[in-house]
């Protein structure tokens, strides 16, 4: 009799499922954060740099902070992805970056002196939910979605 499982396996707790969205809205926070940055919110990431480096090294400087970002964000994706098979050293990792997220984020409120106010929480809120996204992995619904070994270990 089949309760719940698919073919795959047991169903995934509701909790990793609501730590695996909140870490992917953190993503795309990110994301659309560097991409309001660089180009939408005045003065631009693109304009600094032009000023700076002139056309072509703004260009350059921004290709390799895109890039940069893309393989940050793949592997933050790859280990959310291993802590929703269910890898508990994956979300270990996930709350070490999540904490330290919110610590950074914290000890920065106050002296960004950001303009517009708004600009201030787009930018801290990949950092938010990634610290929230941490939360649910560690209710007791999501624990027993790890391995018996990890909890055995701890």
């Amino acid at each position: 009799m089949n309760t719940g499982t698919s073919s795959a396996g047991p169903r995934r707790p509701r909790q990793i499922d609501v730590a695996w969205a909140l870490t992917l809205a953190a993503v795309a926070a990110e994301v659309l954060g560097w991409v309001l940055g660089v180009f939408v919110v005045a003065p631009t990431g693109l304009d600094e740099l032009t000023e700076h480096a002139g056309r072509s090294g703004a260009i350059t400087q921004l290709a390799l902070s895109g890039g940069v970002l893309a393989v940050l964000v793949a592997g933050w994706l790859v280990v959310a992805g291993r802590m929703r098979a269910g890898h508990g050293w994956a979300r270990t990792v996930l709350t070490v970056v999540g904490a330290a997220f919110l610590l950074l984020r914290v000890g920065d409120f106050g002296m960004d002196g950001v303009d517009p106010m708004w600009w201030g929480v787009v930018n801290a809120l990949p950092d938010l939910l990634a610290a929230a996204a941490v939360v649910p992995m560690h209710l007791p619904g999501a624990r027993a979605h790890f391995p018996a070994r990890a909890r055995r270990a701890a």
